[in-house]
């Protein structure tokens, strides 16, 4: 097959929605996979109309990590080991980087590789049964894209070690109670759930989603002075945006506002 139909991009309306396509290897990635991606996030990113990127994988699983097959031939015992880890941390990155706002829908295996494109999605969630975890542990590997910096940030030390150490898996219901994801439910819910949830981010300035996103995306890794700093300038931007005055006028005028990204 060739990579463009092992993920698949389509636009719905002003959502993009980007599909892992391997569902007899349960999705797992190759690098051609995530350089596709790479190219993915950059069009999503440019395109004006496009207000959310939904990842999600066919088959009824999301993710089951890097391709073990191609792992094997290509890295294990390689001088270019190092190699699969830069590549996937570097668009792992630039999901999580990307202005944007991404959703991951989570089914059936949630790991390694998986787990990683995961935890740097913006928001998650998943069916009840899911099978959500780093798993890296489990087959003697280390994951190298965003686990050891990304998850402790989200669960903080404790339960991270127990999820990373142990190799456990959570369902869905699980991973909500170590709020590592946003929402679970029942799977015949979980189309309804995704979509009302992405609704709250569609309606919303798109100029005012990339400032606020970005802010917050930093707001772990700075000093609070330098926040400060970052919030101030945030705002002289944002009041002087079209879309601020846009949203200021229709609350007055009790009318739906008509966002123009800018």
């Amino acid at each position: 097959m060739a990579v463009e139909d092992e993920i698949q991009f389509e636009r719905d309306g002003n959502v993009a929605r980007v599909w892992l396509n391997r569902p007899w290897k349960k999705n797992c990635v190759t690098v051609p996979i995530l350089e596709r991606l790479d190219e993915i996030i950059t069009e999503v990113d440019k395109d004006p109309d496009l207000r959310v990127l939904v990842l999600r994988g066919r088959g009824g699983t999301f993710c089951s990590g890097f391709d073990l097959d191609s792992l094997q031939a290509e890295y294990i015992g390689s001088s270019t080991a190092m190699e699969v880890a830069v590549i996937s941390a570097k668009i792992c990155d630039r999901l999580y980087s990307m202005n944007t706002p991404s959703v991951a829908v989570l089914e059936g295996y949630v790991t390694a590789g998986g787990f990683e494109l995961m935890i740097s999605c913006d928001f998650a969630i998943a069916s009840d049964d899911a099978k959500i975890g780093d798993f890296h542990m489990r087959r003697g590997l280390f994951g190298g894209a965003g686990p050891i910096y990304r998850v402790p940030r989200m669960i903080g030390i404790r339960k991270t070690k127990e999820l990373m150490l142990t190799g456990k898996l959570l369902s869905g219901v699980e991973a909500v109670d170590f709020d590592l994801i946003n929402k679970s439910a029942p799977a015949d819910k979980l189309d309804e759930t995704v979509e009302e949830f992405i609704s709250h981010l569609t309606d919303k300035s798109p100029f005012q989603m990339r400032i606020t996103k970005m802010t917050i995306d930093r707001s772990l890794d700075a000093d609070t002075q330098s926040l400060m700093v970052m919030e101030h300038l945030a705002v002289g931007v944002t009041l002087n945006s079209e879309d601020a005055a846009e949203g200021v006028a229709a609350f007055l005028e009790k009318r739906e506002p008509k966002w123009t990204g800018r």
